[in-house]
């Protein structure tokens, strides 16, 4: 919940102060997710990247219109992805647009309590990877935020390429641990 209360704080101050260090950080963390949200939804990697591009266009001159208390920052960003989508399709097909066309059928809200369900997931990984040492953060960091492969942390940080994968293991193995017991807490 915190998270998406910051990210549409971030809209506000790009709103409010043409924040270029907070249009960045939603750029990075938005931009990604709305590319493969469009590929789901039937769009080449082209035009995803195209479209997830325009929206962020779109939020630096539109921002003023978001309205936090209306939508989170995600749902309103998606539903101007989506509607870009249509209109890119419209625009192309309009001869023969079939109304039937799963693209052009509304996309169902999430529902509010898979949403709370993710957001305390995400804080939980969150706070879990805060505890593991910083060795084990870092690779985990690079292999699954980076999107580095093990041989490429292996030659960046002059690690052996098993000394890499026994810390990725380890920190798996400590990220379960504390996750398993935090929500063993939460069922007492």
């Amino acid at each position: 919940m915190a998270h998406a209360q910051y990210l549409s704080g971030l809209i506000v101050k790009v709103a409010a102060e043409r924040d270029k260090a907070a249009f960045v950080e939603l750029f990075d963390h938005f931009a990604p997710r709305l590319k493969g949200y469009l590929m789901k939804q039937g769009a080449d990697e082209a035009t995803a990247e195209e479209v997830a591009q325009d929206v962020m266009v779109t939020l630096w001159r539109k921002a003023a219109l978001f309205d936090p208390s209306k939508s989170s920052a995600s749902t309103w960003l998606y539903r101007v992805a989506r509607n870009r989508r249509i209109d890119r399709l419209r625009r192309r097909k309009a001869a023969d647009l079939n109304p039937e066309e799963p693209a052009l059928q509304p996309t169902p809200l999430p529902d509010i309590a898979d949403e709370m369900d993710a957001r305390l997931r995400e804080e939980r990984v969150r706070s879990a990877l805060a505890q593991l040492p910083e060795e084990q953060r870092e690779v985990v960091r690079l292999a699954f935020f980076i999107g580095q492969s093990h041989s490429e942390i292996a030659e960046a940080s002059g690690l052996p390429l098993g000394t890499v994968k026994s810390r990725i293991r380890l920190a798996f193995g400590r990220l379960r641990q504390i996750i398993e017991a935090d929500e063993a807490v939460d069922v007492d």
